[in-house]
C-alpha cells in the first residue's frame, strides 16, 4: 500500500484560506447569477456559506432546481461563482484541480478503455511508474469487488458497476475531497441500496472527505454525518442538521427511532419550502 499512500496532488493555487484552517472544504457567501434571455437576471445561488471539516461525510439534500448541483460543480472548478469564494485544502478553488474527484450521476468512463485503463487514467497523466500504478489500482479494484472485471470494457459492465469503477477513479487520485453530484439516482432501487453499502464500508476505510448531493432523505441520513437542506427559489442553505446515528452502519438502521425523527424533520423542511414555493 506505499504507492497508495503516496498518490498527491500538486496544488496550481496558492491563494491561502483565511479562515478556519480545519475546514477541509470552505463555501464563503458564495453566490451564483444568469443573464436571462429577457434580460432579468435569475439568482441560482444567494450568499451560500458552510464548512466541512477533514473526513466528514456532508450530504447536500433539496428540492429540485435548489442549486444543489452547481455547488458541487462551483467546488469543482467547472464553473465560477459570481461572487463569494471557495476554499478546498486551504487553497481558493480557481477552476478544476486533481485536489478534487468528481462523480456524476452519468455515467463517464472511457468506452475505448478497460475497468482497468479507466482507473489507472489520472495515475498515468501524472507519470506514475507502472508498478506504482498497478499496486494503486488492484487495490481500489479489489476495494470495489471488480478484480475480476479489470480486462472488462465499460459497454460489458451494469450500470451499478459502471458506477463502481467512477468512484474507485476518483479515489485512485487521491483527492483532498470527493464529489458526488447524485451518483447513484440512476439506479435501480436494489442495485442503488448495493451502491450505498459499498460507499459505507469503502468511506470507513478512507475517511475520505465527501460531498454528496442527493434528492433521497434516506439516503442523505444513510451516508452523512452532517445534512444540509437547501432551500429553492434562490438556493441557500436552509438549515444545517448533524445526524446523531453512530457509525458504522447498516441498511437497517432505517427503522431506527432516530433515523425516522430525523427524516421527519427533513420532510417537514422541505414540505415548508414547497409551501412556500406556491
Amino acid at each position: 500500500m506505499g504507492a497508495v499512500a503516496a498518490v498527491r496532488r500538486d496544488i496550481q493555487v496558492p491563494v491561502t484560506e483565511p479562515g478556519n484552517p480545519t475546514a477541509r472544504l470552505r463555501v464563503d457567501n458564495v453566490s451564483l447569477r444568469y443573464d436571462t434571455p429577457s434580460g432579468g437576471v435569475f439568482t441560482a445561488l444567494d450568499s451560500v456559506s458552510l464548512e466541512v471539516p477533514d473526513q466528514q461525510f456532508a450530504v447536500i439534500v433539496g428540492p429540485s432546481g435548489c442549486g444543489k448541483s452547481s455547488l458541487l460543480y462551483l467546488t469543482a472548478g467547472l464553473a465560477e461563482p459570481s461572487s463569494g469564494e471557495i476554499y478546498v485544502g486551504g487553497q481558493r478553488v480557481d477552476g478544476p484541480g486533481a485536489d478534487r474527484g468528481m462523480v456524476f450521476q452519468s455515467y463517464t468512463l472511457f468506452p475505448w478503455l478497460t475497468v482497468r485503463q479507466n482507473i489507472e487514467f489520472g495515475l498515468k497523466r501524472k507519470g506514475m511508474p507502472a508498478s506504482e500504478r498497478k499496486e494503486v489500482v488492484d487495490f481500489y479494484l479489489n476495494e470495489v469487488g471488480l478484480t475480476p472485471f479489470a480486462d472488462n470494457y465499460p459497454k460489458q459492465l451494469s450500470g451499478g458497476m459502471m458506477q463502481r469503477v467512477a468512484i474507485a477513479r476518483a479515489l485512485a487520485n487521491d483527492p483532498q475531497i470527493l464529489l458526488m453530484d447524485e451518483p447513484f439516482g440512476a439506479l435501480d432501487s436494489q442495485t442503488r441500496m448495493q451502491m450505498q453499502k459499498l460507499l459505507l464500508r469503502i468511506w470507513e476505510h478512507s475517511k475520505k472527505t465527501v460531498v454528496f448531493v442527493t434528492h433521497d432523505i434516506d439516503e442523505a441520513i444513510l451516508l452523512g454525518d452532517r445534512v444540509y437542506v437547501m432551500g429553492a427559489r434562490p438556493g441557500r442553505i436552509k438549515q444545517t442538521l448533524d445526524v446523531p446515528i453512530q457509525r458504522p452502519r447498516d441498511l437497517d438502521m432505517v427503522m431506527d427511532h432516530q433515523f425516522i425523527d430525523m427524516k421527519r424533520q427533513i420532510l417537514g423542511l422541505l414540505h415548508d419550502e414547497l409551501e412556500d414555493a406556491h
